[in-house]
């Protein structure tokens, strides 16, 4: 797995997929999620189509630089932050969704690629419009995946998703593993698989397990505030796409997302929830194919 520096103190773990010389798109991954959750074979039939895929660790996750000289209390930071008392919170955590933008810009610049698409999802959605909105002129179209603005009226989970989200995690190779059922609670009514949740939880466990990293990953997502007036200016062609079956980040997000920048696309999907099944890879990739042509 190659990994490069993208800034001082920061490396960033990636890999490819497809012909360099075709039109590169950078896969954004979500909140606590490695790159392996951008599936393989999703990966390469997007490749298929004439692109050459980037999918890439966030800080904080999988093989990507760690910050474990900041230390984040989840519990302590939720608490602040329903409080209200943001100062305290914003001490807390030592980066910003913008840093997070600046990962994956930096890691284009790092592979020699000036301008490319952008496909993010939940989080990733987040940072990924964020790389639009501070470098509009190296993002050739947005496509914001189940993900929303940073606005609290929209987007909010469920309080079975929230519970499951914020729930404790099993230490154990075999508990975390078990656990990854819990997340149906967001996925997909239909082809919601709990077999396919554990098979990524074990990948993940293996591959780079480190639960210190979401506290960080939850503050910069919580602190970074609202996109809404960045988004009314955006020019950047923009996709966005929600699942229907989402109870984490609730559709309003998506709908909002595309009310907000100026001619953007919506595309709700029946029968997704807060995943990608693989029964929907077509029309996901097609979506994302024809948005990038």
């Amino acid at each position: 797995m190659p990994i490069v520096d993208v800034s001082p103190g920061v490396s960033i773990a990636y890999d490819t997929f497809g012909d360099r010389r075709a039109a590169p798109v950078l896969l954004v991954m979500g909140f606590g999620a490695q790159l392996i959750a951008w599936h393989e074979d999703f990966c390469r039939a997007l490749a298929d189509r004439g692109r050459y895929v980037i999918r890439y660790d966030n800080r904080d996750c999988g093989l990507s630089t760690k910050f474990h000289d900041h230390p984040v209390d989840t519990g302590r930071l939720i608490a602040a932050v329903s409080s209200g008392d943001i100062p305290t919170a914003l001490a807390m955590v030592p980066y910003r969704l913008q840093d997070m933008a600046d990962d994956g810009l930096g890691l284009l610049t790092a592979l020699g690629v000036e301008r490319a698409h952008v496909v993010g999802t939940s989080m990733g959605g987040m940072i990924a419009q964020t790389m639009a909105i501070s470098q509009p002129s190296r993002v050739l179209t947005l496509t914001s995946m189940m993900s929303s603005t940073g606005e609290g009226e929209y987007g909010q989970p469920s309080p079975e998703a929230r519970a499951v989200l914020f729930g404790p995690k099993p230490a154990d190779r075999e508990g975390y593993i078990a656990a990854a059922d819990r997340e149906l609670v967001w996925a997909s009514k239909r082809y919601g698989d709990a077999a396919v949740l554990r098979e990524l939880a074990a990948r993940s466990y293996d591959r780079g397990h480190y639960p210190a990293g979401v506290g960080r990953q939850l503050g910069a997502m919580v602190l970074s505030g609202s996109r809404a007036e960045a988004l009314r200016e955006l020019r950047v062609p923009t996709l966005v796409m929600h699942g229907l079956d989402d109870t984490l980040i609730d559709p309003s997000g998506g709908r909002r997302t595309a009310e907000l920048v100026p001619g953007a696309t919506l595309l709700l999907i029946p029968d997704m929830g807060h995943d990608r099944p693989r029964e929907l890879w077509p029309e996901i990739i097609d979506a994302v194919a024809t948005h990038t042509s």
